[in-house]
């Protein structure tokens, strides 16, 4: 599979205009249930059951909706099997999996500077 690469106007694209098309799309996937749905897809294809009992916390709706979400965005694939009970499985597709690359980057930041961040926190809150 190829991804298209973006060819319309720079205003698109630029994150700091408030009617850019980058923006909408920073602002669906820089939420947590999104970030951590594309954790923890990771390389595996997911039920939706699967992938509740991976995060914990999240709420079947949310599920629902973070899911619907990153299919608009072509981020996950959606398979729906045609059996009874219907079975649907998750995965991402290629940009998903590019996306994943920045998202496990930022886990292995929060990993290594966890302990700061904690010890600022403290230190800010006296």
């Amino acid at each position: 599979m190829v991804t298209k690469q973006f060819t319309g106007s720079p205003d698109e694209a630029d994150l700091r205009r408030a009617d850019s098309l980058a923006r909408e799309i920073f602002s669906d996937v820089a939420n947590k249930w999104a970030l951590l749905i594309i954790e923890a897809l990771g390389e595996h294809t997911l039920r939706f059951g699967e992938l509740r009992n991976e995060i914990e916390g999240i709420s079947h709706k949310m599920l629902t909706q973070n899911l619907r979400m990153l299919e608009r965005n072509g981020l996950i694939e959606r398979t729906v099997y045609p059996v009874v009970p219907p079975r649907v499985e998750y995965a991402l597709t290629e940009p998903g999996q590019a996306l994943r690359v920045t998202i496990d980057g930022l886990c292995d930041w929060t990993h290594r500077y966890l302990g700061h961040i904690e010890t600022s926190r403290h230190r800010f809150d006296a």
